[in-house]
Formats: structure tokens, C-alpha cells, sequence
């Protein structure tokens, strides 16, 4: 007779690996159900910042103003109607705005609404600033845009336009 040490497992060893890898699976669900709850509440706040982003954009790729520093529109401009916005100026104010169109593309060809951004409300603010050993005060602006997401936090941008040429 062969005295061959057996090979393979035993009942009771098999049942002990299946409990210990059922725990690791238990862990394992539970930390990503934890990651996926709250991933769902950084929404309201990645879309502060991205409407924050937006309007940024859109103000700092106006042409600086011409003439005086008058904030706030002129005339009749509105940012989504005719005559549209001309200059960063024009976006000066400090009252909240309720975010719940867009417009299509610049020029403003109409007006896209968004229902699921009902509640969302933005404040732009510009102000005539001075960046040190660089530029007189009427040549630089400091625009401000925060945005208040319906669960009351806040993005906020600060954003420097300035004159490129007299």
C-alpha cells in the first residue's frame, strides 16, 4: 500500500471558504451602495458649477466696453432677446435670476427651456478692478457669477476681463 498524502478538500474546509467570501461580498455591496447614495447628492452641486462655468464663458467672451463703465445694460438688451447683450457690463446684476432657459447658440436664435433647472438662480456682478504693476483701473474687470443650487449650496467664479489694446 501507497502512503500518499490525499489531495483535495474537505467538507467542512469548502463551507468555511464560501462563508468568509459571502462576508467579503457582503463589504464590498455596501460600500458601493454607500458610493452610489451619495454621488446622487453631488448633483445639484456639479450643476452649480457647471451653470457657474457657463456663464463665465459666455460674459468673458464679450468685447470689453467702450467709453464709460455704465454697469448693467443699456437701453433694451436683454441676454436672450434682440438687441442681445453687447459688452461684459451688460451682465452687471447683483439680483438673483431664476436659471430655467438657455440660450440655443450665440447669436441668441431662441430660447431652450429646461425644466429640471427650476430652482437653480444665478447673480452676476462686474467691477472695475486694478491688477497690480499691470494695468490702470478702467482697464481690467472683475466679473463675479454665483449660482445657487436648490438645495441652498453655491458655486461661485471669479473671472478678470481685461482691455488687450487702447
Amino acid at each position: 500500500m501507497c502512503n500518499k498524502p490525499a489531495h483535495g478538500l474537505t467538507l467542512i474546509e469548502l463551507l468555511i471558504f464560501i462563508v468568509i467570501i459571502g462576508i467579503a461580498a457582503n463589504a464590498m455591496l455596501g460600500v458601493f451602495a454607500n458610493l452610489t447614495r451619495s454621488s446622487a447628492s453631488l448633483l445639484p452641486d456639479k450643476q452649480a458649477q457647471a451653470i457657474a462655468s457657463s456663464m463665465m464663458n459666455e460674459i468673458l467672451a464679450q468685447p470689453f466696453p467702450s467709453g464709460d463703465n455704465v454697469m448693467g445694460p443699456e437701453g433694451i438688451e436683454a441676454r436672450n432677446g434682440a438687441p442681445p447683450y453687447d459688452s461684459v457690463n451688460d451682465y452687471d446684476n447683483p439680483a438673483p435670476i431664476p436659471v430655467v432657459a438657455l440660450p440655443n447658440q450665440p447669436p441668441a436664435t431662441g430660447v431652450t427651456p429646461i425644466p429640471s433647472l427650476a430652482g437653480y438662480s444665478y447673480q452676476v456682478t462686474v467691477a472695475p478692478t486694478a491688477l497690480p504693476n499691470m494695468m490702470a483701473l478702467n482697464d481690467a474687470l472683475l466679473v463675479t457669477v454665483s449660482v445657487t443650487a436648490p438645495n441652498g449650496t453655491m458655486a461661485r467664479l471669479d473671472g478678470v476681463r481685461v482691455r488687450y489694446a487702447p
